[in-house]
């Protein structure tokens, strides 16, 4: 099983099932996109 990690506030969006565990960061509708650093 994977998961899908929010890279802003760390909190977990979802679980995904995959033939590998892993870890993928996205950004979770409660965080404000960081495109302009």
């Amino acid at each position: 099983m994977g998961t899908i990690v929010c890279q802003d506030c760390q909190k977990v969006i979802e679980h995904f099932e995959n033939e590998k565990v892993s870890t993928l960061y996205g950004t979770c509708p409660s965080c404000p996109s960081q495109d302009e650093e």
